[in-house]
């Protein structure tokens, strides 16, 4: 069955709707500003008290520093996902899996990344993140596998779950954009059902 993570929670109801759908994970855009989906942590931890137990709870960084590290951990995440530059130090400080997120234009690193323990998995996204924007999924098929959890992302939705989940066999999906309101802001609730459904029909 297909991993799945809905991502950008910014309010308390989104998460009634991922335990309605059983979800996997859910993300909360942390320290981002430039993210119209960046929350505080205070907003997050209140967010977090609404999940289901099944539901691990994922901070979203960019580049994030070792203090910053150190809030998301005591907050009470499960793990954290980092887009951007990180150092094997700050690494080796985390008590909570690493979920590492890779601009699918630049996998230079991903070899450094398989070989950390401290990193339980991969999200695969587009050139932009955020952007709503699909990439060529076949560039993943040149990666070495290994038996850590792999995620895709990027301008996934309801209509396309289905088809990138063929085309990469990874062992799960990650939406944001795809699931919003029509205006963009916040989640909407029949969206995700069925982003759920159709991811699940390929299980």
């Amino acid at each position: 069955m297909p991993k799945i993570k809905i991502c950008g929670l910014t309010r308390e109801i989104e998460a009634e709707y991922l335990n309605e759908a059983k979800v996997d994970y859910a993300g909360m855009v942390l320290f981002f500003p430039k993210s119209k989906r960046n929350i505080s942590i205070d907003r997050a931890a209140a967010i977090m008290k609404y999940l289901d137990p099944g539901i691990l709870p994922v901070a979203v960084t960019v580049c994030p520093t070792a203090d910053q590290l150190e809030e998301i951990q005591s907050a009470g995440f499960s793990m954290v996902q980092i887009h951007g530059s990180i150092e094997d130090a700050v690494l080796e400080r985390l008590s909570i899996p690493v979920l590492k997120a890779f601009n699918v234009h630049d996998l230079s690193e991903y070899g450094r990344f398989q070989k950390n323990e401290k990193v339980a998995g991969y999200l695969f996204d587009a050139q932009i993140p955020g952007s709503g924007k699909t990439f060529d999924w076949s560039v993943l098929r040149k990666l070495p596998k290994d038996d850590k959890l792999s995620l895709i992302a990027g301008g996934l939705n309801p209509e396309n779950v289905r088809e990138a989940l063929s085309a990469t066999r990874a062992d799960g999906v990650d939406t944001s954009s795809g699931v919003e309101n029509d205006d963009g802001t916040g989640k909407d609730r029949e969206k995700i059902l069925r982003f759920v459904e159709n991811a699940r029909g390929c299980g």
